[in-house]
């Protein structure tokens, strides 16, 4: 296990906020989020800010190769000397947003996994490029703040349900795993982490779907989370004919004019979508 403390002081290194930097220290929650993954030989898993390399060792023990991509360049050198005994791990130093992982992942014919404590700072942007892009993943495994992963994972009718739910859930089926102390991390942050366990899924419904039309209508139900479903979607541009027209199709669908958007499933949201915009 590598000391954290020791590595800092070693090189020199200050931690800092603006880059998110919290390092997991304790072991055990380190091996349970590599199990939550299910890593195994075949797999190519990306981590996403490696920091000195604890979980990477862990993953590049199990993985068939690791690609860990860190964006702070002052942490490269302890990263290279802790994870000098793997020779399947690649560390690329890059901003992950900008870091082409559909090139460094396409000849893989294995399953692909991300495992990452994410950056609080950039954490639904992070999981918004993946979910949304060209990246050919099977799996993601996050530890995030718990009020994010709450939220990734929340059903209908709850407080936590949102769009972002609503945006996880059209890509994956997220299950919360387990939830994690702040004294589990140096510097200790302000808040407890969770981990959340992403697994792909194509939705049957969304197959003939204006994906675009889609957001847009559950972007705008849940703007006004107070309102009616009636008042905050039948006033938007993409809704012609306004307020009569959702009537319309809520008593067709079956869904009362009372409901509110945390109240409508994902499939809901998918039927609602395709007759607007027919």
């Amino acid at each position: 296990m590598i000391n954290t403390n020791e590595v800092l002081k070693k090189y020199g290194l200050r931690l800092t906020k603006t880059l998110g930097q919290n390092f997991l220290t304790d072991i055990n929650i380190i091996r349970k989020i590599v199990d939550t993954g299910e890593v195994c030989p075949s797999d190519l898993v990306v981590e996403i800010g490696p920091g000195i390399g604890s979980m990477t060792a862990e993953l590049a023990g199990k993985a068939g190769k690791v690609i860990a991509v860190e964006i702070d360049k002052n942490l490269i050198p302890a990263l290279k000397e802790n994870l000098s005994a793997f020779s399947n791990v690649t560390i690329i130093c890059g901003d992950i947003m900008e870091t082409d992982l559909e090139s460094l992942t396409k000849d893989w014919t294995g399953p692909l996994k991300v495992v990452s404590n994410l950056p609080y700072y950039i954490t639904t942007p992070i999981i918004m490029m993946l979910l949304e892009g060209n990246v050919a993943w099977d799996t993601l495994v996050f530890m995030v703040q718990k009020e994010v992963a709450l939220r990734m994972a929340a059903k209908p009718s709850t407080k936590d349900y949102g769009a972002l739910s609503i945006a996880v859930q059209y890509y994956s089926d997220p299950k919360l795993a387990f939830t994690v102390s702040k004294n589990c991390f140096i510097p200790k942050p302000d808040v407890d982490s969770a981990v959340v366990k992403l697994k792909k899924r194509v939705l049957d419904q969304a197959q003939d779907i204006d994906k675009d039309h889609f957001f847009k209508v559950v972007r705008a139900s849940f703007g006004q989370r107070r309102k009616t479903l009636l008042n905050s979607l039948g006033n938007q541009p993409f809704v012609p004919g306004g307020k009569e027209r959702l009537r319309e199709v809520l008593s067709k669908l079956g869904i009362k004019e009372s409901i509110r958007a945390e109240e409508l499933s994902i499939y809901d949201f998918l039927n609602l979508s395709k007759e607007l915009s027919e």
